[in-house]
């Protein structure tokens, strides 16, 4: 079964520059999938609520918001010929951008982070909070600039069937923008262990070849001062990688609460963009 979508791609802004950065790559992806675009400002409640509790006084805040997104999307729509729509939101950030692009179908979410550092990233920054409750793919990027679009993209790769899923993910990408997937694996001292990681990413290696996908495999050292996360980043920054291709993080454990799941911790941290998959069987397929 083929998923469905609304073919438009939602991009949350606050008018900041990691917003825009994002949009920038939303108008890339738009432009190689012929998608649209849907531009969504959250305001929260508690603001109308307070110091613009006038009628009169909320209406002007909201016009203001959208003459704002109205001349983004009009200069979009005049440099790129890509079709544009706007909307105000209310409420939590994560909880409308979640909520509107899982009830929509929407084909995906773009948008900028900041980032989480300390207690920030423990509680959970609106981004990282987004890809828990996103049923759709989300794309995450800090000042980024997309380029070319995503021609090197890291996959990491472990044990998990939810990982695996993540190679459909790559030969869809990759199909699109000529990309050369690097399918980063970390090794292990247990020889089973060893010989299960290597059969996988055998496995990986023939999809990707069976579609005409350009990989290379990297194995990632085991630092004892390093975790996973660190080590997928910095490979990724090496590289000169454009996308991270992680799965989104399900369940959380008493460490992960510590120090963020392994996804969180490339979404806060990562300087090169991370689309997050929602691991779930799908049955998705693709014209490869």
């Amino acid at each position: 079964m083929q998923r469905k979508t609304n073919n438009n791609i939602l991009v949350p802004t606050d008018f900041s520059d990691v917003a825009s950065s994002a949009l920038g790559h939303a108008i890339k992806v738009a432009q190689i999938y012929k998608n649209e675009i849907t531009l969504l400002n959250i305001v929260d409640e508690g603001l109308f609520g307070g110091i613009f509790s006038g009628g009169n006084q909320t209406e002007l805040v909201k016009e203001a918001i959208q003459n704002r997104l109205n001349n983004i999307a009009d200069e979009v729509k005049s440099k790129h010929g890509i079709a544009v729509h706007t909307r105000i939101g209310s409420g939590r950030i994560y909880k409308t951008i979640s909520h509107i692009a899982n009830d929509e179908n929407f084909d995906s979410i773009i948008m900028g982070s900041h980032g989480a550092n300390g207690l920030e990233q423990v509680i959970g920054s609106n981004a990282s909070r987004t890809i828990q409750s996103a049923e759709v793919p989300v794309v995450v990027v800090k000042n980024h600039s997309v380029g070319e679009g995503y021609k090197k993209i890291v996959m990491p790769m472990d044990l998990s069937i939810e990982s695996r899923q993540k190679t459909d993910w790559a030969i869809h990408v990759a199909k699109k923008f000529n990309s050369e997937i690097h399918v980063a694996y970390q090794g292990s001292s247990d020889e089973f262990t060893q010989n299960r990681i290597k059969a996988n990413i055998k496995a990986v290696e023939n999809k990707l070849s069976q579609n005409g996908v350009n990989y290379k495999a990297a194995e990632i050292e085991d630092k004892l001062l390093e975790n996973y996360a660190t080590e997928i980043m910095n490979y990724a920054e090496k590289a000169n990688a454009d996308l991270i291709l992680v799965m989104t993080d399900l369940e959380v454990g008493l460490t992960d609460m510590l120090r963020g799941t392994y996804t969180q911790q490339i979404v806060n941290r990562s300087n090169t963009p991370v689309m997050c998959i929602h691991p779930k069987e799908t049955g998705f397929t693709y014209d490869y």
